[in-house]
């Protein structure tokens, strides 16, 4: 079976107790169920502007961004295309409408609505979106989810990444860093922990998995900080030729509250050197990555 990933971001409008909602068509990912809008985001679209896009095309609204609530996975698997689908949904706080969401939606999708949370338990919800409303999570009917909808055809010198990455603090405040190792991009820079999700794992359970191969630490995740998007289209691949590379990293903070030793635990030839803990000063003195110092700077506000 091929083993496909995407990611997709969506968003979360309240108005006057009333949330917006749009439902799929016959061409959508979900036809005839209601969900939040937004959609896939393309090769090297960073995710917040992919879903200002979506949302200008399914409903006739302007919104701006806001913060990041939840990053959740999802797999489908597609007997008649042998395909397994899995799509990392980032979900964002949205404001600001500009205008009247039109009745009639566009592209894939067929209808938009304002919605109370009461009216939303009625209607059937797409599993991510009702989660994110704290509304009971139904099973689709079998087939619903297409699972090669909206998939661009596949580029062999692209490649996405999606990865969940953590600023990892102890009781003391220290805050544990990764060393990239030789022949990794960016080797030698303190990095923060984490890295690319499995296929149909969860972001924050690939980062607890990472937190122990990296550094031998048990966390816990706590809230997202936010979403850092790196687009490289010549980043040297492991084939030895550039590659078209578009990484999506989510950033959580973690605890770590019985804290060790900081010790490598994965297998040799991995992309980590070593790991150590750090006051905040001596991070700031360290040659960090440009997501490490991003989040560092953020704890110091």
């Amino acid at each position: 079976m091929e083993l496909a990933r995407r990611v997709g971001g969506y968003g979360i409008l309240w108005d006057s107790g009333r949330l917006l909602v749009v439902r799929d068509g016959v061409g959508g990912e979900f036809p005839g169920i209601w969900r939040l809008p937004g959609g896939a985001v393309a090769h090297a679209e960073h995710p917040e502007r992919a879903l200002v896009r979506a949302v200008a095309e399914q409903t006739g609204l302007t919104v701006t961004v806001g913060r990041l609530r939840a990053a959740v996975a999802d797999v489908v698997a597609g007997p008649e295309d042998d395909v397994s689908l899995h799509t990392d949904r980032l979900l964002f706080e949205l404001g600001a409408p500009d205008g009247t969401p039109r009745e009639a939606g566009g592209g894939p999708v067929d209808r938009v609505r304002w919605l109370t949370l009461a009216e939303a338990a009625g209607v059937p919800l797409t599993p991510f979106t009702a989660r994110m409303l704290g509304l009971p999570v139904t099973p689709l009917p079998p087939g619903t989810q297409r699972s090669r909808v909206a998939l661009p055809p596949s580029h062999p010198d692209q490649r996405l990444r999606f990865g969940a990455y953590g600023l990892v603090t102890d009781p003391a405040g220290r805050i544990l860093l990764t060393e990239i190792a030789a022949g990794y991009p960016g080797a030698g820079l303190w990095h923060l922990p984490g890295g690319g999700t499995d296929h149909g794992e969860q972001p924050a359970t690939g980062l607890l998995r990472e937190l122990i191969e990296e550094g031998g630490q048990r966390g816990r995740v706590g809230e997202i900080l936010g979403v850092n998007n790196l687009h490289n289209p010549a980043a040297l691949g492991p084939e030895g030729r550039p590659l078209d590379w578009h990484g999506v990293r989510v950033v959580y903070r973690v605890l770590v509250d019985a804290p060790t030793d900081a010790v490598v635990t994965e297998s040799t030839g991995g992309s980590t050197a070593r790991a150590g803990w750090f006051t905040r000063e001596q991070a700031l003195d360290l040659p960090l990555t440009d997501i490490a110092a991003s989040a560092i700077g953020q704890r110091g506000r």
